[in-house]
């Protein structure tokens, strides 16, 4: 019986069957945090109320455990071949660090010139680049995992020297130049520090830990063929976790204010799309491979919600119409983003089926998309 090579086979096929259902199951998990919010008396207030200094302790949860399985299945012995390609690591940092930020204060003030709350918000968004969430989204679509741990990392170091300094020049600096209204943001280097330790130190930590004692134990052929496949579900089960507890925290004013989400939706869906179009333009322009150029793409697309909430609420307050913003970001950036997957998965047929020099080369595991 002849095969059919993999590349030939359509995209849903080669999809478990978590992973071929991934958007039914984040619409349903939406929903049902939204009827959480509604029916539960008291529950938003109750969820915003368990915090450990400052961050979200069920939300903190949700990513821990999301991330945790796509770092155990990094090969970190493999990481000196992604720091070595500097045309990745410096167009990660000029889609991360100048054209990002610029986009967003473009489509904040061309979209939403009358709200200064919600503009500020976004800029906001902007500077506050992805640790967290691009790391399944790299994952179900087939990145390359290495890659991704060392870009994430890099954007980690880049947000605790640049945010600060960022934010000062979008809210104040460039807007006087250019006779607009200004702002200001107060944030500590500690508080980002914080952010990053937390939501990429203790899973990177987890992971590097998980994969140095069981390759030590087992041989990576039986981790990677017995271990992995256990712990993978976990991340869509954090992911999943994570949107419930985020649109039951913010139901109530997602339902009471729908025109204003709306106005700030529109600037959002057009940042997401153009920043994951870019990154994959820049990386198919560079010649990498169909990895490379996805790890690139979603890396320069995701945003670091849980950052952008807490500058805002500890700047602004939590009522505040620039909470709100950063609020509203990852609400949509889930939908978008598990979308760009899926146009991913599809574009993959484009790149050339032999591994080039860049390309990593891994075993499917259970929990992702072979």
């Amino acid at each position: 019986m002849r095969t059919v090579p993999e590349r030939q086979t359509p995209v849903a096929a080669r999809m478990s069957l978590l992973d071929r259902w991934l958007p039914v199951w984040i619409i349903a998990a939406m929903v049902a945090g939204l009827i959480l919010g509604r029916i539960v008396p008291g529950l938003g207030t109750a969820l915003s109320s368990v915090q450990i200094d400052g961050i979200s302790l069920p939300i903190a949860i949700g990513l821990l455990v999301m991330m945790y399985p796509v770092l155990a299945k990094v090969r970190y012995d493999r990481l000196d071949t992604v720091t070595s390609d500097r045309r990745m690591l410096v167009a990660s940092l000029v889609l991360n660090w100048v054209i990002g930020p610029a986009l967003m204060f473009a489509l904040a003030w061309l979209l939403l010139p009358d709200l200064p709350e919600y503009r500020t918000g976004l800029i906001i968004v902007g500077l506050a680049r992805c640790i967290a969430m691009v790391i399944i989204w790299n994952d179900l679509a087939c990145g390359d995992r290495e890659a991704a741990a060392v870009l994430v990392a890099l954007n980690s170091v880049f947000q605790v020297i640049a945010f600060a300094g960022l934010g000062w020049f979008y809210l104040s600096v460039l807007p006087g130049w250019l006779g607009l209204e200004q702002s200001g943001l107060d944030v500590s280097a500690w508080q980002i520090a914080k952010s990053v330790l937390i939501f990429l130190g203790i899973p990177l930590l987890a992971g590097y830990l998980s994969r140095k004692v069981g390759e030590k134990h087992w041989g990576r052929a039986a981790y990677e063929s017995s271990f992995l496949p256990r712990v993978g579900p976990w991340a869509l089960y954090g992911l999943l976790f994570t949107v419930v507890i985020m649109f039951a925290l913010q139901g109530e004013q997602i339902i009471g204010r729908p025109l204003d989400v709306g106005r700030i939706a529109v600037p959002l869906l057009a940042y997401f799309t153009l920043m994951w179009g870019g990154g994959y333009l820049l990386g198919k322009g560079l010649g990498m491979t169909y990895e490379r150029t996805t790890t690139l793409a979603f890396t320069a697309a995701g945003n670091n919600f849980e950052l952008a909430i807490a500058v805002a609420i500890a700047t602004f307050s939590i009522a505040s119409g620039q909470a709100l913003a950063t609020v509203v970001g990852p609400l949509i950036e889930v939908p978008i983003l598990v979308g760009l997957v899926y146009v991913s998965l599809w574009l993959r047929d484009r790149f050339p089926t032999q591994p080039g020099p860049m390309q990593s080369t891994r075993p499917p595991t259970r929990g992702t998309v072979p």
